[in-house]
């Protein structure tokens, strides 16, 4: 059984509704999955873990937020290389470059995208819901 680490931050739910959807298809793969918020997890627990779905809404100008989640991702990332991971998180502006520069990081870090990454603007649609629970069964 694969054990996977959901690891994510939100400031208004709508990333904590996809980061369910993902834990819930993971466990509906088989997957021995957990939940965690950003301040709840780090570097030493990545090893713990087959594989890791982060979600991390747009902030500012296109960033991943910098008050708790940046911080902890950037603290991960010398343990990311080679590991399976996934990523989503939703914006209320832009057209999601902040996405397309976070998977282009974790690919240049050597971490292993296991799924295409989901975003949804604002609150996640049956479809981006829907979405988020293959990207959970894709990690298990």
């Amino acid at each position: 059984m694969s054990k996977i680490a959901v690891v994510y931050w939100s400031g208004t739910g709508n990333t904590e509704a996809m980061a369910n959807a993902v834990l819930e298809g993971a466990k509906a793969a088989g997957a021995d999955a957990t939940l965690f918020t950003a301040d709840a997890f780090d570097a030493s627990q990545v090893d713990a873990f087959n594989a890791i779905a982060f979600g991390c809404p747009s902030m500012g100008v296109e960033e991943l937020e910098d008050g708790e989640f940046e911080p902890m991702f950037s603290a991960c990332e010398a343990a990311l290389n080679g590991k399976k991971i996934a990523l989503f998180g939703s914006y209320g502006w832009g057209d999601g470059e902040w996405m397309r520069n976070w998977e282009t990081r974790c690919k240049e870090i050597g971490a292993v995208l296991a799924a295409e990454s989901v975003i949804c603007n604002d609150a996640p649609d049956d479809e981006a819901t829907a979405n988020c629970k293959e990207l959970g069964a894709a990690l298990a």
